[in-house]
């Protein structure tokens, strides 16, 4: 057996984020990564959006997490030289009956403390985006877009800078919680290695509800549902009309199929939700079918009625780990530290679906403050 400090397990955006914070703490941290490169999990199938924080109820932890992840990300971007653009989004409400949703998602933002916002009329927001349709929108001035790898490989360089290690190709095959305190981690790969760690941070993303249940000694009881949303992106084969994002009102298990764009300027649409109904990881199909599209032509013209025929096409795919069911309420992220499971130097992270990247360094932070009691 290897001792080490703290093992975390998972290498994408918030395995990260909590290393690189846990190494500049002084700990002795490695990662352990089944795949053979950083974020290659839903860090690197998402949107690529900076959130402002505005969707979220008062108080919760995507609240508390976006808002405060969104201003250190900004902050450290500028300092680590990662490519970002402020963009601005455009929330639009394209009926009169959605126009009392754009209030109250307004209304949400302000009380987020959620800077840079404004109500506008359709006028307004037509004036500011002339291929635009709509009846009001909520203008976002603070949502941006960023080169997610970029992030991920600052946090690396990071993480490293401060004596910190990932070992790929090191999937955990078994963990336990010793007589002692500390814990067990088996992993396996080319070279397999037992471990014996004070900490352990479970960041396994879709994994992470399963590397809670196969830890030996840990109650079961504890453990949130779990299911996967799957959602697929399609690019677009004409130029954007759009230089800000633009976002409809929300739909059930996510934030509607939404224009976004790259730092490069190019056009995709999404991501939908199709709920796969299913616990299991190793069951996705990334591929997307383009017989998805057709719904995609429907809503987006809702907001962008001269979207041409036959410009879409397929781009790719995420999942989201979903600690809530079909047709429940969103969950809320899951950060289980000691004070609900009882053993220090624990902690998992469950249900960090969007807007997980945006929250990163803020759950870093908050990692780090539970590992110390």
């Amino acid at each position: 057996m290897t001792e080490v400090d703290t093992v975390v397990i998972g290498a994408g955006a918030v395995g990260l984020a909590c290393a690189a914070a846990l190494a500049r703490e002084g700990n002795e941290v490695l990662v352990l990564e089944a795949a053979n490169a950083i974020g290659t999990g839903t860090s690197s199938r998402n949107s690529e959006v900076v959130h402002a924080g505005l969707y979220y109820p008062t108080g919760s932890l995507r609240h508390q997490f976006c808002v405060d992840g969104r201003r250190r990300l900004y902050a450290w971007m500028e300092s680590h030289g990662v490519a970002h653009r402020k963009t601005g989004k455009l929330i639009v409400a394209t009926s009169d009956a959605q126009i009392a949703k754009m209030e109250v998602l307004h209304a949400q933002g302000e009380r987020n403390g959620v800077e840079g916002l404004s109500f506008l009329s359709g006028a307004e927001a037509m004036e500011m985006e002339p291929a635009l349709s709509c009846k009001a929108a909520v203008l976002s001035a603070e949502t941006g877009i960023l080169d997610s790898h970029g992030y991920m490989l600052s946090l690396q360089g990071e993480l490293e800078d401060h004596g910190g290690a990932i070992a790929f190709n090191t999937p955990v095959t078994a963990s336990g919680i010793l007589p002692d305190g500390r814990f067990r981690v088996e992993a396996g790969g080319a070279e397999p290695m037992t471990l014996v760690a004070r900490q352990v941070v479970n960041s396994a993303g879709l994994y992470a509800v399963r590397t809670a249940r196969a830890m030996d000694g840990y109650d079961p009881a504890l453990l949130p549902p779990f299911t996967l949303a799957k959602g697929n992106y399609f690019s677009c084969t004409v130029r954007s009309p759009f230089q800000r994002l633009i976002y409809p009102a929300p739909v059930d298990g996510g934030l509607g199929v939404h224009v976004t764009l790259d730092l490069g300027g190019q056009m995709r649409f999404g991501p939908d939700v199709e709920w796969l109904n299913t616990d299991d990881p190793d069951t996705i199909d990334y591929r997307v079918d383009l017989r998805r599209a057709d719904s995609f032509y429907a809503a987006i013209r809702e907001y962008w009625p001269d979207l041409p025929d036959g410009s879409i096409t397929t781009a790719y795919s995420g999942v989201r780990p979903k600690i809530s069911l079909q047709g429940q309420p969103a969950a809320d992220f899951q950060l289980d530290g000691p004070a609900r499971h009882g053993h220090a130097g624990l902690v998992h992270l469950f249900g960090i679906e969007s807007p997980g990247l945006t929250s990163s360094l803020a759950i870093a932070e908050a990692v780090v403050d539970v590992l110390k009691g």
